[in-house]
């Protein structure tokens, strides 16, 4: 019985998935006729009574009749049950793809010849062409080392690349989705010289690439047939004006499809049971595109540099806690004779004089983190900064060349749509130096400065917003401590500064919350204004600009605990004031503590919100619905998508570099947060949102001059962090110059001052029935006795030289060393350059040699010419297409400048033209 029902489970799992995967393909195919994969998924909703419905009904037709004007091929479904939701799923032909693939200059992969296959003279020689080309079947990969041998020292080489290599085994993920053999020579695309190319391989064009290239269409076509309405065309602005509800590329199946890559991704990519594992970096590239598998490189190759540093910091960690039983301070407060000291009040109205050893336990916790190690933990630290950005220097060139974005140049991005619409009513035309296609010019003066001006004085503004709100927070904890005293509650008083900690942070949490909100649309329409031809500028514009003002959110508060805060208090009979209120002083433990255990707290909480969004979503049954129902179901990922990702790491990154010495256990922190943060983003990608639309870039773009400024701050806050608010330097001062025997005994005493509290500041209302004939704070001045009592004494000046001091000798000596080690490291490994060379040559020679042959008639081409974009001929070594094209026109505006509109396509950016230059 159970059998019984095991095997009829089992059916209809098998059924479920075959259904499933159908509804990936058009339901409308001829007998015989292969199936037609659905590469994306137009919705609308059919509303008579919309005011709009007519006109929007007319802009869908006139767009669609567009669509398969290209060659797109459609069906329309509906939703069933009643629902006025309409799909129209598109199908992309062979043809259309290979069209748009020459169009856009993609890089393809070519045929594995052989060496024999191409053999035959050439002027260098029948051998020595042999030679270069024995490695174009693709299964060995030569190496610049494997030319010249030297004894014993390659035979070691090898020997541990051996080695290494098996060591790596077990971290490989499922051959299923990761083929590490997977190294192919690729070209420029180009039909005319299509025997460089697989087209019977169903998978030539991938996912990836398909579904860019629809996007670019997409956001081409017209849907009006109006000639003076310019800027009718563009699915966005379709979904603007509500003709239509979405548009994304459908998932190939669900996360429980049998065969789809889908599934595979799921189990392999994102499973916290394979952490550890490296990623399936292909797999990624081919299913999501080049950006979203650029940013999990970055966050993968993140994660794992953070392991040196997690060490380093729990060994200096572990250091403190080992020895602080030795330490003398300690010693002497909580055990000898200075933990009966009496110190002054540290605030107004509810302080009163306290005991030196009710610091005990916080001065403990403070020498775990603020010991020995912490120059060299800091130093450390700015040398992995470096480390860190120089060698993902050398992975992404290794990356972007693998991808074939390798010396991708933005400016070879079509303008925005948007961007367009701005400059609807600009008459003067330029020409694209690199695609030579015509473009509307923004006017410098009356346009492009204004925009710039508007926009970053604006930034500027809510910059300055940002910092007054942290200064009225200071303003509000100091104004409680007054208003606190009127109130008779017994408890608010036993509670006074956890009461004013928690208001103030909950005030400073809201308002962080309203100006983010508020930033964000307005950052948006600043950046639009700034007329940023490509989305590449215009997303690291706008990157730039709300990470600035999340920088002064973040880390603004942080800031003020460890360089402002306990700096200007004054002295017991002359407070430093602010509007009548008393500045505030730090905890017993010191400022250094503080800030180290905010910085805790902080990652604490990340790391169990982490915890906390890892849900198991796991189930063996899906509901049988159509797939593009089911993605229209899951949320928009958006062009923005990863710029959030890459925010919270990118702030991340600067807390472990700008403020890493005072908590050294952050970069161990990090590392358990990011590896449940990759794990948790794929899987967040995979089953809650809809397939993001590929992108194409070269580099993780401004985000990398973002950490390189965050290094150099680094350097200098970590120097004055330990000038300033550690105890370094006093402990070297007192050691070198005042201690007897060069230990720390009488250390404590050494920092701490005399005061009479009968000339205490009477703002202050301090109860002076109990108190003592003396008092001691923490500070460097003349005891009331002396002449000059409560000013500067000639320790204060001592310590500030040499604080001062080191932080000029350890910025130019950390400064030295990281300019020796970038001129050390070059950002493109040598065996790259000449693997790039290499393949460069190899594909030309492949030409040159089938060109030969088609000459000869041993190879046939392929009859029919290939329309062309209205540009001349760029030749590079590694672009295979000779493909010639007409001269634009000296005004570059004659000839049908590659802006203009073509009513034969409905296509606004585009003019094709066959071998005689007919539109």
């Amino acid at each position: 019985m159970l059998e019984g029902a095991e095997l009829l489970n089992n059916g209809e799992l098998n059924k479920q998935g075959l259904e499933m995967t159908e509804s990936i393909y058009f339901t409308d195919v001829e007998k015989g006729e292969e199936n037609k994969l659905v590469d994306f998924v137009l919705v609308w909703e059919e509303k008579p009574s919309d005011p709009q419905w007519s006109v929007n009904k007319t802009k869908r037709e006139i767009f669609l009749q567009n669509l398969e004007a290209e060659g797109l091929e459609l069906e329309s479904e509906e939703c069933g049950g009643g629902n006025a939701l309409r799909f129209i799923k598109i199908h992309a032909p062979m043809e259309v793809l290979r069209r748009y693939a020459e169009i856009l200059k993609i890089r393809m992969p070519i045929k594995k010849f052989s060496a024999d296959m191409l053999h035959s003279e050439s002027a260098e020689g029948a051998e020595m062409l042999e030679f270069k080309l024995t490695q174009l079947d693709g299964t060995t990969k030569e190496q610049v080392g494997s030319m010249i041998r030297i004894p014993l020292f390659s035979d070691v080489h090898d020997e541990l690349k051996s080695w290494f290599e098996k060591f790596q085994e077990p971290f490989y993920p499922s051959e299923a989705i990761f083929n590490r053999s997977n190294s192919q020579f690729t070209a420029v695309y180009s039909r005319d010289k299509d025997y460089l190319f697989n087209h019977n391989d169903s998978k030539f064009f991938s996912p990836a690439t398909r579904s860019g290239i629809l996007e670019f269409l997409l956001k081409r076509k017209r849907f009006s047939e109006d000639p003076e309405d310019d800027f009718a065309f563009g699915i966005s602005k379709l979904i603007s004006d509500g003709a239509y509800l979405a548009f994304y590329p459908l998932h190939d199946g669900g996360i429980h499809t049998e065969g789809s890559q889908r599934k595979l991704l799921y189990d392999e990519w994102a499973s916290l049971k394979k952490f550890w594992k490296y990623q399936p970096l292909d797999a990624v590239r081919d299913y999501y595109g080049v950006k979203m598998g650029l940013y999990f490189a970055w966050l993968g190759y993140y994660t794992f540099m953070l392991i040196p540093p997690s060490i380093v910091g729990i060994f200096c960690f572990l250091y403190g806690v080992l020895t602080y039983s030795t330490d003398i301070p300690i010693k002497e407060i909580c055990d000898g004779a200075m933990g009966n000291t009496t110190m002054c009040p540290i605030c107004d109205e509810f302080c009163d004089f306290w005991s030196l050893r009710d610091s005990c336990k916080m001065t403990q916790a403070k020498y775990f983190f603020d010991n020995g190690t912490t120059v060299f933990f800091a130093v450390f630290m700015s040398l992995w900064a470096v480390i860190f950005l120089e060698f993902w220097k050398r992975y992404s060139a290794e990356i972007t060349h693998r991808w074939d974005v390798f010396g991708y140049d933005p400016e070879e991005e079509h303008p925005r749509p948007e961007y367009l619409v701005e400059l609807r009513d600009v008459e003067e035309r330029t020409i694209n130096f690199i695609t030579q296609t015509s473009e509307p010019k923004p006017p410098f003066w009356k346009m492009k400065l204004p925009g710039i001006l508007i926009s970053w004085t604006s930034v500027m503004m809510f910059v300055m917003l940002a910092l007054i709100t942290v200064i009225a927070i200071i303003l509000y904890r100091m104004s409680m401590v007054a208003a606190l005293a009127a109130v008779n509650d017994s408890t608010i008083k036993s509670n006074w500064s956890l009461f004013i900690s928690m208001t103030g942070a909950a005030i400073n949490l809201v308002l962080i919350l309203i100006f983010n909100y508020i930033y964000e649309f307005l950052a948006i329409w600043l950046t639009e204004k700034e007329l940023h031809r490509t989305q590449t500028g215009f997303d690291n514009a706008l990157t730039l600009k709300i990470y600035l003002f999340q920088f002064v959110n973040y880390y603004a508060s942080i800031f003020y605990i460890a360089f402002v805060k306990g700096q200007f208090v004054g002295t017991p009979n002359e407070y430093t004031r602010f509007m009548s209120w008393r500045q505030e002083e730090c905890s017993p433990g010191g400022c250094f503590i503080e800030l180290c255990i905010q910085l805790a707290i902080m990652w604490k909480v990340f790391n169990l919100v982490k915890l906390a969004g890892w849900k198991n979503e796991e189930t063996g049954k899906e509901e049988v619905t159509p797939q593009y129902i089911k993605d229209f179901k899951l949320v928009e990922w958006g062009h923005q998508g990863l710029f959030y990702e890459y925010l919270e790491m990118v702030l991340q990154y600067g807390f472990i570099t700008i403020f890493v010495c005072a908590f050294p256990l952050a970069p161990f922190f990090a590392f358990c947060n990011n590896v449940l943060e990759l794990r948790l983003d794929a899987k967040k990608i995979l089953v809650q949102h809809r397939r993001p639309i590929a992108q194409k870039v070269q580099s993780i773009g401004v985000w990398m001059d973002i950490m390189e400024t965050l290094g150099r701050i680094s350097i200098i806050t970590n120097a004055f962090i330990i000038a300033l608010t550690s105890e370094f330097i006093p402990k070297a001062v007192y050691r070198g110059f005042y201690s007897q025997d060069g230990s720390l005994t009488g250390y404590v005493n050494y920092t701490l001052s005399y005061f009479d509290p009968m000339d205490i500041d009477r703002t202050s209302h301090v109860n002076l029935t109990l108190a003592p004939e003396l008092c001691r704070y923490p500070d460097y001045k003349f005891a009331p006795w002396e002449a000059d009592k409560y000013t500067n004494n000639a320790q204060f000046w001592h310590i500030w030289f040499a604080r001062l001091l080191f932080v000029v000798i350890f910025e130019n000596l950390v400064a030295c060393t990281i300019m020796a080690m970038r001129l050390a490291i070059p950002d493109i490994s040598s065996n790259l350059k000449y693997r790039i060379r290499r393949e460069a040559y190899i594909t030309k020679e492949i030409i040159i040699r089938t060109e030969r042959l088609k000459k000869d008639g041993k190879v046939r081409g392929k009859s029919g010419s290939a329309p062309v974009l209205n540009s001349p001929d760029l030749r590079t070594e590694g672009e295979t297409s000779s493909t010639q094209r007409r001269n634009a026109g000296a005004d570059g505006v004659s000839g049908g400048g590659g802006l203009e509109r073509s009513s034969s396509t409905g296509d606004v950016q585009l003019i094709l033209k066959d071998e005689e230059g007919q539109a």
